[in-house]
């Protein structure tokens, strides 16, 4: 079983076979081993589970303590996969889900395994089966919970890809969840009952005749004599002396050397190129240094205070007030906007309007779709090629994603969101976090579903959604959900898309790109090892730019460049504040031709170049806000919401003095800024279409150009 055992096949007098599990002297001869050992036995004399081969004996006070488990027939996991392939959809499910089973009830009785493996797991005709008691047990090393969960991930990646890591072998329905026991955050990993839950909750037919393929069921028989004998057992060897092992007389028969369910099934672990990356490490192509850590990578510091006479040039910014083009008042305040280069879209709790972009006048019939109410941290509008795109509501259906043309003002489709597919997630509601955007010809909708009935905790995991429409009719492509999607950012071009997650009060968070070209496969992740706010939904925490994603990691002070397909990192840069605060980033963001990521750092906002991270200048903000506190920039990563914008040539920015910046992208230098007195607590609405910016405040709205007049 371990370096610290050895196992043969015995049979007690007139008794059935059993697989006894000798410890060796030295461990044996250690009272801290031993007093573990007395624990572990203890406990699986309490276990029973159709998936844990169960204890029949045992003598923990022998000179060489032993436990005999009941023998059962079977075929190991490894061996079945080398010699006729992977398994199949169904079997693979079987096989996670008694594992999963298995190490649940280890686990809710404080017990661990540790020796998960495909050399451990047996193939029987009716499931899985381990030892009650693991590798753990004897010694072999640390192990936990989680580390369990990453055994079986492994196990199971083994017979779904006959040896390779490559878990694209995995069917769908296993994907996901084997995808989280790989997670370089073992505290994030699936607990072994909530991975029962999650394939039971999948509603898939289960087999009802033999689970394995017929080659397999056929070398069970001669697995089992082989380890088991045939007949009368030999005479037994001569244990060693004083060991104390016959008190019932167990006759014990050497198996060729290892038993079936014994021998070699060492502490888990992986080496070489056919498993996944070890415990505790990413998987696959991801970062190279972690993000959190800056170790081994390009790293540079810049001051997010007052000036540093070696930083990059600090622009202090005072700017004139803006001259709007046009203003007019309406009935009714807008709940969402959103702007062409000549067409604003204009939603209201009660109509959808469509405004002159150059005169405010009313250019199309007003609609009957509506969005009820205002919610700062989501975005329910997108534009691109002609095309407005909103999540709203009519008078007879509630989530309803419907494009409309940008110069007729008519809807070219729609397509009802409640209604869930068979088996499918079903929406909590019309606007939970609800996101939509546009990369290419697909629209993609993001939010969240209910996973569980009852009432929903603060600290609960949320499980997210995206789904993918043909921007041209409307038609469903693809949809995926999991507790690794809540905050989503579409890039406006390119097949990959960075997926976020966190849980509200834990210490990481975590990156994944899902790969649109393969239908919302799981790609590459990375932690994000702060106390990270990428569990809000709605508008993306995360940017891109020049095929890299970018995303504050590391205590929070750290901008991360990574290579969208990959996952390697290629830059980061890290802030400092001058007086030794801590030091947030806010939401970071991009331009148009994505060259540029804009960092908002408390009164700072960086410009930085996307290819290599070098600064190009960093504008200061020098006021106050309403409680006469230092005027920061909004677009704090824990608010969420579109509080920063670009045109080709001018950076937009709100401040928590409630003041819209305009700044020049080139220079850093303030062309105008914009304050309503009149706007409303939560502060104007505001869109970017063209070179002009649309603002709604109240019953007014406003239009002004990126150069203020």
């Amino acid at each position: 079983m371990s370096d610290g055992s050895e196992s043969f096949t015995a049979r007690a007098d007139e008794g059935p076979l059993v697989t006894v599990t000798l410890v060796k002297p030295e461990p044996a001869a250690d009272p801290g081993f031993r007093e573990r050992f007395r624990t572990a036995v203890a406990t699986a004399r309490t276990l029973s589970d159709a998936f844990l081969v169960p204890l029949v004996d045992a003598d923990v006070d022998a000179p060489l303590p032993w436990v005999a488990t009941r023998f059962t027939a079977g075929l190991p996991l490894r061996q079945a996969v080398e010699r006729h392939g992977p398994l199949s959809e169904p079997a693979l499910r079987m096989l996670a889900d008694g594992l999963a089973r298995a190490l649940s009830a280890l686990h809710a009785a404080g017990a661990v395994h540790g020796g998960v493996s495909p050399d451990s797991v047996l193939l029987t005709m009716d499931g899985p089966r381990i030892q009650v008691l693991g590798t753990a047990a004897f010694g072999s090393g640390p192990a936990s919970p989680a580390s369990d969960m990453f055994a079986l991930g492994t196990a199971v990646l083994f017979a779904a890809s006959g040896g390779t890591s490559d878990t694209h072998a995995l069917p769908l329905s296993l994907r996901e969840v084997i995808g989280g026991c790989f997670d370089p955050v073992p505290p994030d990993r699936p607990t072994a009952r909530q991975f029962v839950t999650y394939l039971s909750e999948q509603n898939l037919p289960v087999l009802t005749n033999g689970w394995l393929p017929p080659e397999v069921t056929a070398d069970m028989p001669a697995a089992s004599a082989e380890a088991g004998g045939r007949g009368t057992p030999p005479a037994p060897p001569a244990p060693p002396a004083g060991a104390g092992v016959s008190r019932r007389k167990l006759l014990l028969a050497l198996a060729g050397g290892t038993a079936v369910l014994g021998g070699t099934a060492a502490a888990f672990a992986l080496s070489g190129d056919s498993s996944p990356a070890s415990d505790g490490r990413a998987d696959g192509p991801g970062p190279t240094a972690r993000p959190g850590s800056t170790a081994g990578k390009r790293s540079a510091r810049a001051s997010a205070s007052p000036s540093r006479s070696d930083g990059p040039k600090r622009v202090v910014l005072a700017g004139p007030d803006a001259v709007p083009l046009w203003s007019r008042s309406g009935r009714t305040a807008p709940t969402c906007i959103e702007g062409s280069g000549k067409v604003i879209m204009l939603s209201t709790d009660s109509a959808t309007s469509f405004l002159d972009g150059a005169t405010g006048k009313d250019v199309f019939r007003a609609l009957k779709p509506t969005v009820p109410y205002r919610e700062s941290s989501q975005h329910r509008t997108a534009y691109a090629d002609g095309m407005f795109y909103l999540l709203c509501d009519t008078p007879d259906v509630q989530n309803v994603l419907a494009a409309f043309d940008s110069s007729t003002g008519r809807a070219a489709w729609a397509v009802a969101l409640t209604a869930s597919d068979p088996g499918g997630p079903a929406l909590i509601s019309p606007y939970l976090g609800n996101y939509v955007a546009v990369a290419g010809k697909t629209v993609y909708v993001c939010g969240q579903v209910r996973e569980r009935k009852g009432t929903w905790a603060a600290d609960d995991p949320v499980t997210g959604f995206i789904r993918a429409f043909d921007a041209t009719n409307g038609k469903k492509l693809w949809q995926v959900k999991g507790t690794d999607i809540n905050n989503v950012l579409v890039p406006p071009t390119g097949a990959h898309l960075l997926a976020a997650s966190a849980i509200p009060g834990k210490e990481s968070g975590r990156i994944q790109m899902i790969d649109a070209g393969r239908k919302g496969d799981r790609g590459w992740k990375a932690s994000v090892s702060y106390n990270s706010p990428y569990f809000n939904l709605g508008w993306p925490l995360t940017c891109y730019g020049e095929g890299l994603f970018l995303f504050a990691g590391g205590e929070g002070d750290t901008l991360f460049a990574v290579d969208a397909v990959t996952g390697r990192e290629k830059w980061h840069q890290r802030f400092e504040a001058k007086n030794g605060d801590q030091v947030h980033l806010g939401t970071p963001f991009t331009g148009p031709d994505g060259a540029v990521v804009y960092v908002p750092v408390g009164r700072d906002l960086a410009a930085l170049t996307v290819a290599d991270g070098t600064f190009r200048w960093i504008a200061v903000l020098d006021g106050a806000d309403e409680d006469g506190g230092a005027s920061l920039f909004v677009a704090s990563l824990a608010m969420g919401g579109r509080h920063a914008h670009c045109s080709a040539d001018t950076v937009f920015a709100t401040d928590s003095a409630q003041t819209l910046w305009a700044i020049d992208a080139a220079t850093g230098t303030a062309r105008w800024k914009y304050r309503d007195p009149g706007q409303p607590d939560t502060g104007f609405l505001w869109t970017v279409g063209g070179d002009h910016v649309y603002i709604a405040s109240n019953l007014t709205m406003t239009a002004i150009t990126a150069q203020g007049r």
